[in-house]
């Protein structure tokens, strides 16, 4: 008898993503608990990453904070962390790939050069993030711009997003809430993956971090929806591979505002010297811990 051959799928793993910018609030509660305990549903392994390329805001006692809250809150996470900037030369490796497809260009427009050219030229198309760029910097030639590279002036590398939609074709993604969803990146523009100062950018770190701890399904809040399409776009151009998403809702105080950072009452160390406990915490974010 021919012992038939066992396949073993490969563990899910789920994340939490934060960035050290300010202490932990309700709203990132929520989030880490919902991906916790999507990870403990699914049998799938669970693990913390710290997202902290902004080094103007980003500061060590705040990531000790994070541990810190987490703890507090019982979650646990099975290897230590990935710390985003130590791993600058591994996004510099995914920008070089991206240049070598002639997919990148150098911007030196500064925000008021935008919007100048935005009032003169009487149009401003919209993106999820605003205003559109116009694309001035898209056709200096080689020479101009390696010229100002030389003189020191700043800029930012962004993405030809229709040389790269080009390439990367019909792309569609699924979300667990949403279903099949049609990837449509060109809403945003060329978008800008790195800078002179800061050589990575959140759309690209994000994405290249994710192929690398194998995430499997990637749980985060529906104010992220839309970066998905640009996500989606670079897993296609850096032959990444695609996880599910699943975007929950967020939380929002007594007035209807979402939480953000300066809702500094509202943060969990704060509830915690207020005597709340771990099980308040989840009772205030309107989570059930089935045991």
């Amino acid at each position: 008898m021919t012992t038939p051959l066992v396949t073993t799928l490969p563990q899910q793993i789920f994340r939490f993503a934060p960035s050290p910018s300010g202490h932990l609030h309700l709203g990132h509660a929520y989030s880490a608990l919902f991906s916790w305990m999507q990870a403990r549903e699914h049998g799938a392994r669970f693990i913390l990453r710290i997202e902290d390329i902004d080094t103007t805001r980003c500061r060590k006692e705040f990531t000790e904070a994070i541990y810190e809250d987490l703890s507090w809150l019982s979650l646990k996470w099975p290897e230590p962390p990935r710390i985003q900037s130590e791993h600058i030369d591994e996004y510099h490796k995914a920008l070089t790939k991206l240049h070598s497809q002639n997919l990148l260009y150098p911007c030196f427009c500064t925000r008021k050069e935008i919007q100048n050219e935005v009032q003169q030229s009487g149009r401003a198309p919209h993106g999820p993030d605003g205003v559109i760029y116009p694309g001035m910097c898209r056709s200096l030639s080689l020479v101009q711009r390696e010229k100002r590279i030389a003189q020191g002036d700043s800029y930012a590398l962004r993405l030809d997003m229709a040389q790269a939609c080009s390439l990367a074709g019909e792309l569609y993604w699924h979300d667990v809430r949403r279903g099949k969803i049609k990837a449509t990146p060109e809403i945003f523009g060329d978008v800008v993956l790195a800078r002179k100062d800061i050589h990575t950018s959140y759309h690209l770190s994000v994405t290249v971090d994710d192929a690398l701890q194998n995430i499997t399904c990637i749980t985060r809040g529906t104010d992220l929806y839309e970066a998905t399409h640009i996500h989606r776009l670079l897993q296609a151009l850096l032959k990444l591979p695609v996880p599910t998403w699943h975007h929950h809702d967020l939380i929002h105080d007594e007035e209807g505002n979402r939480l953000a950072k300066r809702h500094n009452a509202l943060a969990i160390r704060e509830l915690r010297d207020q005597g709340k406990s771990p099980k308040d915490i989840k009772r205030m974010v309107g989570i059930t811990d089935r045991g």
